[in-house]
């Protein structure tokens, strides 16, 4: 009985947590706009050394942690690049895919000559 019920515990944790991982992308903005997506880099930025402090605190470590780097990083223009590299990318599919098929052809007539 135990056998039948644990792989419906394990899918159902781990449907429980891409939910929630879902949810807070959605609730955050990671998911919307790339101002809104800006906007949740910085909060992140804002939140997580502090966070790690308390944590290090809680469990008695007192490490020294490295300052964070700052990097000019747009996530709009890097989203931008990204799209334009995808469309591109996708409208030379079909040529690509005419290339390596002739080369493939080609290296089997070479080899059964």
């Amino acid at each position: 009985m135990a056998a039948r019920i644990l792989p419906v515990v394990k899918l159902a944790t781990k449907v429980t947590i891409a939910g929630g991982a879902l949810y807070v992308a959605c609730d955050s903005g990671l998911l919307g706009s790339g101002e809104q997506g800006s906007v949740a880099l910085e909060k992140a930025k804002a939140a997580i050394p502090p966070a790690i402090e308390e944590w290090m605190k809680y469990f008695g470590l007192e490490a020294q942690l490295p300052t964070i780097p700052k990097i000019e990083f747009s996530p709009v223009q890097a989203w931008n690049s990204g799209v334009r590299v995808a469309i591109s990318s996708l409208s030379e599919a079909p040529t690509k895919a005419n290339e390596y098929t002739n080369h493939g052809l080609q290296y089997l007539k070479d080899l059964t000559k």
